[in-house]
């Protein structure tokens, strides 16, 4: 389900999980302690929530199109952070270049279904 004012909306929370994610990689990157880090941690984790919600239009098609198959990614090399603590800045650096390349990659590949082995609408 799309609303007319969906693209204000994920240009908004884009904008701001990006402003909310930059002192939260370069905390990691200059190793500030991780209770300076949390409110910075959940509202990267807020703002992701809700751009998820925006771009998928509540449809399950999102997270098997190369769109959504990019957050998978990200989200497990995140997931990888707690067991690999020393690399988590450059793990944090592989997420920022995928987020870059899948948010501005063609439509052929932000829409192309693993499942249906084509683009979809």
């Amino acid at each position: 389900m799309r609303f007319p004012t969906t693209r204000f909306w994920n240009i908004a929370f884009r904008t701001l999980h990006i402003a909310v994610m930059a002192p939260l990689v370069g905390g990691h990157v200059f190793a500030i302690s991780k209770t300076r880090l949390y409110p910075w941690l959940y509202a990267t984790i807020g703002t992701g929530l809700v751009l998820i919600l925006i771009e998928t239009g509540l449809q399950a098609k999102w997270s098997y199109q190369g769109r959504g198959m990019f957050v998978w990614v990200k989200l497990a090399l995140l997931c990888l952070i707690p067991w690999f603590w020393n690399q988590r800045a450059a793990i944090l650096m592989i997420v920022i270049v995928l987020a870059s390349v899948g948010s501005h990659m063609p439509g052929r590949f932000r829409y192309y279904s693993v499942l249906h082995r084509r683009v979809l609408d």
